[in-house]
């Protein structure tokens, strides 16, 4: 997407942030709550504090205007180690997305595309050889993107979120080019 940029996000960051956060829950409360985010659960600004004090939450930007966000990091949940990965890969070898938004008046604009396709670079860079994120098993939009840009389904897995209502995510996987 054109003008699109990518930042970490920063300290200064943190209220547009939580204004996105806020926006998003917003928005599923009043449409389809694909992925079952709740607000005051997750995410909130302690996810998004925790991501900037760790160098690990990026953001989009628009016209200077935060559009979407990530974090990129190697935790990996519980659960993960039930599915049969296709590629093999010490914990230090993988990075994992989380938190994975993109503001709701840029859906379908390719802002999700260009922000996963920033992700997958940012992890090459880092010397990772492999992608991995989880999704609800009912998130049907993020299913689609995800295996429409070449991500691979591992299984299904329980990552204790039952109590939420969250019994069943699919997780996918991408080798890196060069890496595997």
């Amino acid at each position: 997407m054109k003008g699109l940029e990518f930042n970490y996000g920063t300290a200064g960051d943190i209220d547009e942030i939580c204004a996105l956060y806020d926006l998003v829950h917003q928005y599923l409360e009043s449409h389809t709550n694909y992925p079952g985010w709740k607000k005051g659960i997750y995410p909130d600004r302690i996810h998004g504090e925790q991501g900037i004090r760790e160098g690990t939450l990026y953001v989009a930007r628009l016209d200077r205007r935060i559009v979407g966000s990530v974090i990129i990091n190697q935790e990996q949940e519980n659960g993960y180690e039930t599915v049969p990965w296709k590629t093999a890969a010490e914990p230090e070898e993988v990075a994992v997305i989380h938190t994975f938004m993109v503001h709701p008046d840029c859906l379908k604009a390719g802002v999700g595309r260009a922000l996963l396709e920033f992700a997958e670079k940012t992890a090459a860079q880092k010397g990772r050889k492999v992608v991995r994120l989880d999704v609800y098993e009912n998130h049907a939009p993020a299913i689609r993107l995800y295996e429409r840009l070449g991500y691979e389904y591992a299984g299904t897995a329980d990552l204790g979120y039952g109590s939420y209502g969250l019994h069943w995510f699919k997780l996918y996987e991408k080798p890196l080019p060069g890496k595997v």
